[in-house]
């Protein structure tokens, strides 16, 4: 009952203004950074067609894409929170859904990539075959689907439970909010485990295979570097599967008063929500050899053309 309790309060409870502000410019500050790097690596990605014709940049810049729709729509929730704290009910459904979208799809392109790099490790002569660009584009709409089967039976829910004048109404903008029926909230404990299963066996399988490959080859230097690249995956997903974990952290963290369960909430926000994202290009990007050279000579010629024009 105490927890129920503090984490209720928590919604009348309101920050500082000095402090609101910190919080609201430090979370803008982060997403602009980060939506920059990600932006370049967007542009790098269209100006060179060598990497149209790579289905791993083409994942990779789905992964991209997606933390940069991610970031934005949830830094978008963060603000409105506190500038009107109370939004239109419809438009906190179409925002929310596109958290939930990008939430699902993050994984389930990890994994992707990870069959990818098993695929080039132990069958290279058949990698051409099997990754096309085709079968790649395809795979992104199978992304998609699958993460529209974890969220619109819960719009359709909505629709078919609640009154419309709900549709009219102003409230406090959460997933659990807005899609509170009981149904809802099993469906996605189910969907989650269902889908992090999935993708943990599809990493653990992909690692075991790509190691015993490269230890048969007797390549101690493609060994490690196999090594390291589904190791990045499993970081990069155990950094996703702290979004799934917010309502058991909730649960814990409503046991502290209603001025630390903000606070708190805050850093976990950042945490599962603004890291992840930061951490993705730098990885990604920056550690592959041949997208790093390009990008290098992107960001050389705008920091020449930024001198011409403020000499």
């Amino acid at each position: 009952m105490c927890a129920l309790f503090n984490m209720s309060s928590s919604l009348i409870y309101r920050d500082a203004l000095s402090i609101a502000v910190t919080k609201n410019v430090l979370i803008v500050a982060l997403g602009i950074t980060i939506n920059y790097i990600n932006g370049a690596l967007i542009h790098t990605f269209r100006k060179h067609e060598i990497f149209f014709m790579n289905p791993r940049y083409i994942l990779f810049i789905h992964l991209v894409v997606n933390d940069m729709i991610q970031l934005t729509t949830s830094i978008s929730l963060f603000v409105l929170s506190y500038v009107f704290y109370r939004i239109s009910t419809s438009l906190c459904c179409f925002i929310v859904t596109f958290v939930v979208f990008t939430s699902v799809n993050s994984p389930l392109n990890l994994a992707l990539m990870a069959v990818e790099c098993y695929i080039a490790v132990c069958f290279p002569l058949r990698h051409a075959e099997l990754c096309t660009i085709k079968r790649t584009y395809f795979l992104i709409g199978c992304i998609w689907s699958l993460s529209a089967t974890t969220v619109l039976p819960d719009i359709f829910l909505i629709f078919a439970t609640e009154p419309l004048w709900l549709f009219n109404s102003t409230v406090f903008c959460d997933r659990d909010t807005v899609f509170r029926h009981p149904i809802s909230i099993k469906k996605r404990d189910v969907s989650y485990i269902i889908f992090l299963s999935g993708v943990w066996l599809t990493l653990l399988f992909t690692y075991v295979r790509i190691f015993c490959a490269a230890q048969a080859a007797n390549s101690a230097e493609g060994m490690a570097k196999a090594r390291n690249t589904i190791l990045i995956h499993g970081f990069q997903l155990l950094l996703c599967m702290l979004t799934y974990a917010t309502p058991l952290a909730r649960t814990f963290l409503a046991f502290l008063s209603t001025a630390q369960y903000v606070q708190a909430y805050f850093f976990w926000y950042i945490l599962i929500q603004i890291l992840p994202r930061f951490v993705s290009p730098i990885v990604y990007g920056v550690r592959d050899n041949t997208f790093r050279q390009y990008l290098k000579k992107y960001l050389l010629r705008s920091i020449r053309e930024a001198n011409k024009l403020h000499p």
